[in-house]
């Protein structure tokens, strides 16, 4: 791993993981000797990162001087930590990693008393299930947006009858009871909802219908509206 990458990779983990972070711990995230750790968090304080702690007692990055200061009110880190709390309680993995990762880059940018704020918010979110169980690894829908690229699904209708269709898929829209995938699906070459606790597999394909998302997203929610 070139040492860039793996600087990135350290501060991450300071970022997200909850201190104090032995060496120990921090090496073995990275996957470098501790003697290398020892480095490498030098190496971050000479960049202007506020690492508090040294070796035998565990370190705390207290400031992060690769991303900018954020400056929120009260309500807006309330807003942020709910957002991000009931993201992290739908049920997708994916997401409530990158809600964590999100929450820990934001808490390094703040003062510290905004960071007590955050890290101490008064708006809760407590779910005893998962909003959306995760039936389905939805990172293939999302790369399919994300890249314009078409997917292979096999997609179980309500009677149960499975069908093997390739889909353009354009949004993944979560409701109150259920995530669906809206998209352009090949096989009737029209606009299709699909419910994702019906897709039994997705898998994207190197077919690219870029530049067409946006517009056909525009264009399927128009008739959305005047339905």
């Amino acid at each position: 791993m070139a040492r860039a990458d793996r600087l990135l990779r350290l501060i991450q983990a300071m970022r997200v993981l909850p201190p104090p972070l032995t060496a120990a711990r921090l090496a073995e995230e990275t996957g470098v000797s501790e003697r290398s750790l020892y480095r490498d968090i030098d190496a971050l304080r000479a960049a202007g990162a506020r690492i508090e702690g040294e070796r035998g007692y565990g370190y705390r990055l207290i400031e992060d001087r690769s991303l900018p200061p954020q400056t929120f009110s009260r309500i807006e880190i309330e807003a942020l930590v709910l957002g991000l709390a009931e993201v992290r309680h739908m049920g997708d993995p994916a997401l409530a990693e990158a809600a964590g990762a999100v929450l820990a880059k934001v808490a390094a940018t703040l003062p510290e008393g905004d960071e007590r704020h955050l890290l101490h918010a008064v708006s809760q979110v407590r779910r005893f299930e998962a909003r959306f169980p995760p039936s389905l690894d939805m990172q293939a829908i999302r790369n399919g947006c994300w890249n314009e690229t078409a997917v292979a699904i096999r997609y179980a209708d309500k009677d149960g009858t499975s069908t093997e269709r390739t889909i353009w898929p354009l949004s993944i829209v979560y409701l109150d009871e259920k995530m669906t995938v809206l998209a352009w699906c090949c096989l009737r070459r029209a606009f299709r909802m699909f419910r994702a606790d019906r897709i039994g597999e997705a898998l994207e394909t190197e077919a690219s219908f870029r530049p067409r998302r946006v517009p056909l997203l525009r264009a399927y929610l128009a008739e959305l509206r005047n339905r």
